[in-house]
């Protein structure tokens, strides 16, 4: 039996290994691909809006672990933008409101109450089981670990592209207004997806490492694909 090592990837490799688990984004989910084709009844995409939005939620809650656990000035500097991105910053008016307050309008848009948004109360349990799993993995493993988890940014600017051409005809009955969180989201994405692809390549270095990397990739992959598992059982056809 050999006892070789494999060969740590080339950074270029490595990327290409990371970018390849794009084919296991929930963009290729039958919800998604219903809900972004036309398929989905308005009680399908309040379903889907109401049970997102814990997921909008709990990034703030995720990315504040990262920051308690990381001992890099610098890359807190850049990460603690990334609650600002949702929690909102300066007079919280407009942009500065951030996205948990335009996924807010995207739900008002859908004829979703403010107050029924935020209470949570129709947030299934598969949902928030998976959410629960991704804040308490940040908090747990090491900084560079949950930043690799992040990178699922990198798969989101086409999801949100998609959201933008085709709803306006599917859908109607949604206010346009309300289509404000994808439009945002796609330069903010490539941005994130920039310093958490440095902190990934820097820090997975060997062949085990980046090994594990791609395995965390995956994980929150899952958590992604689960979510819309959920709400597929939640609001049938």
């Amino acid at each position: 039996m050999s006892n070789l090592i494999a060969p740590a990837w080339t950074r270029e490799e490595f990327e290409l290994q990371l970018r390849a688990k794009g084919k296991s984004y929930h963009i290729h989910h039958p919800f998604n691909v219903r809900l972004n084709s036309g398929q989905c009844s308005p009680a399908q995409i309040r379903g889907w809006v109401v049970n997102r939005f814990y997921y909008q939620s709990i990034i703030p809650k995720k990315d504040a672990a990262i920051l308690s656990n990381c001992d890099d000035r610098e890359t807190r500097r850049k990460w603690i933008s990334r609650i600002l991105d949702h929690d909102g910053y300066d007079d919280y008016t407009g942009h500065a409101a951030g996205g948990m307050e335009a996924w807010t309008q995207l739900g008002a848009a859908a004829g979703i109450e403010r107050d029924e948004l935020w209470s949570l109360k129709k947030v299934v349990p598969g949902v928030r089981f998976a959410c629960d799993a991704y804040v308490e993995f940040a908090r747990r493993q090491p900084w560079q670990e949950a930043v690799c988890s992040s990178l699922t940014e990198m798969f989101a600017p086409q999801i949100h592209k998609d959201r933008l051409a085709g709803w306006p005809d599917h859908y109607p009955w949604i206010q346009a207004s309300g289509l404000a969180y994808f439009r945002s989201r796609i330069p903010l994405a490539q941005r994130d997806v920039d310093h958490g692809m440095a902190v990934t390549l820097d820090h997975f270095t060997t062949r085990a490492q980046q090994e594990r990397a791609l395995d965390i990739l995956q994980f929150k992959l899952d958590i992604l694909w689960a979510m819309l598992d959920a709400i597929e059982k939640a609001y049938p056809e």
